[in-house]
């Protein structure tokens, strides 16, 4: 198996407990946005870095600190020393830049497509907004907006929440996606219905794009229910494709992650509203199991009908999605399977696992089988 690493919060092996400090507040209302003058320029009359759109009109993603970072060091040192020794620590090194963590590309990649954006609709707020979320104490803020000054990175708008969770602020921000260390977090937001997955770094990495944003889903359990998914549980791959005969004109119910994937629709539809399709900075990919002939026409009807594009559908009859994915090099790949996540991660894909579904009942059999 290839050996992941997930920043400072796990390993595949096992979980290491969160940082727990004082508990705060819920969040806010979904209704309790209000609007405030901003300014485009300094007192001086420079040009600043343009102002965040409103989170009802933006594409929120919402990143924890531990993916979009890589801060195993400081992790230990709060395991071997504590949460003094641990904060006292990251005061101390506050003006030393984090390295790049799993998400990293996949953030640059939203920026560079809020820039293409900015210039085809320059009053448009219909934008990415990336949302940093962690459970620091706010003493460690400091640190982290010296390594987002220092990477360049344009995000504006902070959650951090001492060790409580996160999810009601997710709600309050609008979150279309929420990116997370902690799978127990990922869980509970997939409960809430805010679109959301568990990102591991793989040892060995493949050079993404910097001009195109590039995301792949897994279908069933992801795009798509795991209605099908639980007929090839329970009854095998002959009964899961005379299920898909019969049903092939009744469409799939919605997956956790078909609201993210309608969202980067909408965008993607601005640049071809320009004469942009063959140059468009935004491109989907479906890569599923699944196979064309039998089971195919059931999954290109309803994105159909949901009015959705894939730009790409690759359909694999049960072949590894590992050397797809290495051709396609997408930003980040969605599966709900842990084994295509490793596969993925294998040849230097970073995927992210989608804990939804029947699968999930499978892993944990299979996990207290060997145990």
């Amino acid at each position: 198996m290839v050996k992941m690493s997930l920043d400072p919060v796990q390993v595949m092996s096992g979980q290491v407990k969160e940082l727990k400090v004082a508990p705060s507040s819920n969040g806010e209302s979904r209704g309790s946005w209000e609007a405030k003058e901003e300014f485009d320029q300094d007192h001086l009359g420079l040009t600043t870095k343009p102002k965040p759109p409103k989170p009802e009109n933006a594409v929120t993603v919402a990143v924890s600190s531990r993916v979009l970072f890589r801060t195993e060091r400081e992790q230990k040192v709060f395991e071997q020393k504590g949460v003094e020794e641990y904060l006292r620590y990251q005061i101390e090194h506050e003006t030393e830049p984090f390295a790049p963590g799993p998400a990293f590309p996949f953030v640059k990649a939203l920026e560079a497509v809020n820039t293409r954006l900015r210039e085809l609709y320059p009053q448009s707020e219909e934008l990415f907004d990336i949302v940093l979320v962690t459970y620091n104490h706010a003493h460690v803020g400091i640190r982290l907006i010296n390594t987002i000054n220092h990477h360049n990175l344009f995000i504006e708008r902070f959650c951090m929440t001492g060790g409580s969770s996160p999810i009601g602020y997710l709600k309050a921000w609008h979150t279309n996606l929420y990116l997370s260390a902690d799978a127990d977090k990922v869980r509970e937001a997939l409960a809430e219905g805010i679109a959301a997955a568990t990102m591991f770094m793989p040892e060995k990495l493949t050079e993404v794009s910097d001009t195109q944003l590039r995301v792949a889903f897994d279908g069933d359990a992801v795009l798509f229910s795991d209605e099908s998914e639980r007929i090839f549980k329970a009854h095998g791959l002959d009964k899961f494709f005379e299920h898909e005969r019969d049903n092939e004109d009744t469409l799939l119910d919605h997956g956790p992650l078909k609201g993210f994937l309608e969202a980067l629709g909408k965008l993607q539809k601005k640049f071809y509203a320009k004469g942009q399709r063959l140059d468009c900075p935004i491109r989907t990919y479906l890569v599923t199991a699944r196979s064309a002939a039998s089971s195919g026409i059931r999954a290109l009807k309803t994105l159909r009908a949901w009015g959705l594009e894939i730009d790409e559908a690759l359909f694999l009859a049960g072949a590894p999605k590992g050397p797809m994915l290495e051709k396609i090099r997408p930003h980040i790949y969605f599966d709900d399977q842990m084994f295509h996540v490793e596969g993925a991660a294998e040849m230097g894909t970073i995927a992210a696992h989608v804990p939804y579904g029947i699968a999930q009942k499978y892993t944990k059999q299979k996990t207290s089988a060997g145990k």
